[in-house]
């Protein structure tokens, strides 16, 4: 393998495509694959090659980096892919699997001679596009030469969690990370549409928590999407915000523990995704609080 690993990435939706750019700019040789070939079209132009399966993409790569919808759907995709995999290739898992797939993704890796890296990335849209995600790995010393430049191309930092990516680490990790975020966002919706029932100016609700405590700027944020209108294109849509809030329930009840705001959480978005906004940025969860869909 040279200095510059091939990488084969699975999945151009919103994150893939940015990750796969970024890993062009940085002058890897990049093969990617999407299942509806449309979508990773536009990455040509950017030097990386379009395939046609997922076998095609994976043949002779040196890192294989999967961001898909689930961990079933990534155990699908590397099924296909497998009588192309080289034995000793570096498998990146950067879908947000939950924890309860992880033994089955690591096992697969096992059986085809992968080094697994069990590594998620927290970040939306923006930073994927400005190569500013925070990735949480966990695998093997013997690989790490490979998945650094992959790392560092699509990356701000890389927060390694653990040696043995089928303890899943990272993605417990992860799940931790994304009940927060979910949590702020389904508050903030719930916080401006109370104010919109009440007929409360949001400005004076920002002017009173504006510099303390209970100020933060992921409140702002994901207010000014709302509220300017700008849902579409999405940063990080409902229905995949109702996928991991699942995920993270799940993996609550797996080890005890009830989670009663993560789950409300979920029944939010799916309520929203049900009203149209499937789509759209995770802050029109703010339409669940409504009969119907509303304007914001």
């Amino acid at each position: 393998m040279s200095d510059k690993p091939i990488v084969s990435v699975l999945g151009t939706g919103i994150m893939g495509a940015a990750m796969a750019r970024n890993l062009c700019r940085a002058g890897l040789e990049v093969r990617v694959w999407n299942r509806t070939r449309d979508k990773a079209e536009p990455l040509a132009a950017d030097g990386a090659r379009i395939t046609d399966t997922p076998a095609e993409a994976v043949e002779g790569a040196d890192v294989v980096l999967t961001m898909l919808y689930d961990g079933n759907t990534v155990l699908e995709v590397m099924r296909e892919a497998a009588p192309a995999l080289r034995r000793g290739a570096a498998w990146v898992q950067s879908t947000t699997a939950g924890s309860e797939l992880i033994g089955d993704l690591a096992a697969f890796a096992d059986e085809h001679g992968l080094l697994f890296y069990d590594a998620p990335v927290l970040g939306t849209k923006e930073p994927a596009e400005a190569g500013k995600l925070t990735v949480l790995a966990a695998g093997p010393e013997e690989g790490r030469a490979a998945v650094t430049p992959v790392f560092d191309a699509v990356g701000a930092k890389t927060l390694w969690t653990g040696e043995h990516g089928a303890e899943g680490s990272a993605s417990r990790l992860k799940l931790v990370a994304n009940s927060w975020v979910l949590a702020v966002t389904a508050a903030t919706g719930e916080t401006l549409a109370l104010a919109k029932g009440l007929d409360v100016d949001p400005r004076k609700f920002f002017e009173l928590i504006g510099g303390g405590p209970l100020d933060m700027g992921y409140l702002r944020a994901k207010s000014q999407v709302l509220l300017e209108g700008k849902l579409t294109p999405a940063s990080f849509a409902v229905t995949t915000a109702e996928k991991d809030a699942r995920l993270i329930v799940a993996a609550g009840k797996g080890n005890g523990v009830r989670l009663d705001v993560a789950e409300a959480t979920a029944e939010r978005f799916a309520r929203a995704a049900a009203q149209g906004h499937g789509q759209e940025d995770m802050a029109a969860a703010y339409f669940a609080s409504f009969e119907e869909k509303s304007g914001s």
